[in-house]
């Protein structure tokens, strides 16, 4: 049915402007048909699109469908994540092409596919994740960066990384108003295919200064953009146009 509609194209000057999904829609459990819907009836052609609704779509147990960030603590936490690991081993990519089909069909395409809680990942699980990205067509993996303070910064980003180059798949780490970018080059030198996803809005919050030199320095780096508009000193977020973020440029 969505096939035969008019597809939709947000592709302006030949850049892909896209929605982060199911985030944008304010429901995180909403399934991959109502995220097509919605995204063919707004009118937009490219998405960076998380990695429950694929599951979801495979057939993952309900009581495993891991919430954004939220990972049980202590023998639970434990068990779950044993049992999720031990259903993945069990996806065909085969059925992750199919659900790509459905949407390429619509006219929309995966450009980016979101893994929360990917440090928390076995080796195995890794791998998963890479080829569900590859299987969904989709040219990067974006993940939340870990916060510099943390102790385990540069290991996770290191054993991420290596998993990155092994596939030759980038993964693009997003950054708050806290990450600098010192901590992104950082993230650079630890693996080739270890790349940022900058959020214009939080890098002007927390630098006080134009995410455009960071941009053009490291172009090659950027796996894609966040694009909201907020003030200097950990300003909030406000209309386009009204904060201090340099969209236009």
């Amino acid at each position: 049915l969505l096939a035969a509609e008019a597809k939709p194209n947000s592709r302006f000057a030949g850049v892909q402007v896209g929605l982060n999904v199911p985030y944008s829609f304010g429901n995180p459990l909403m399934s991959g048909d109502e995220i097509l819907a919605n995204c063919v009836k707004l009118g937009f052609s490219g998405l960076e699109l998380r990695l429950q609704p694929i599951e979801s779509f495979l057939g993952i147990p309900a009581d495993l469908v891991p919430s954004r960030g939220a990972v049980p603590a202590g023998a639970a936490g434990a068990a779950a994540a044993a049992k999720l690991s031990e259903w993945r081993k069990s996806v065909a990519m085969s059925k992750v092409a199919e659900f790509r089909r459905r949407y390429e069909a619509a006219g929309v395409s995966i450009d980016i596919l979101k893994v929360d809680n990917i440090f928390k990942m076995s080796d195995a699980e890794l791998d998963y994740a890479f080829n569900v990205a590859k299987a969904a067509g989709a040219h990067a993996i974006s993940t939340e960066i870990t916060k510099h303070d943390d102790p385990k910064c540069n290991e996770n980003h290191r054993r991420v990384g290596a998993f990155a180059d092994k596939h030759q798949f980038p993964v693009g780490y997003h950054g708050h108003a806290a990450t600098t970018p010192a901590h992104w080059e950082e993230a650079f030198g630890l693996a080739k295919f270890n790349y940022a996803n900058v959020d214009l809005g939080h890098f002007v919050a927390g630098n006080n200064a134009s995410p455009v030199e960071f941009i053009k320095r490291h172009h090659a780096r950027i796996s894609h953009v966040h694009v909201k508009d907020r003030t200097k000193n950990n300003g909030g977020n406000t209309p386009f146009g009204q904060g201090d973020t340099p969209i236009v440029e």
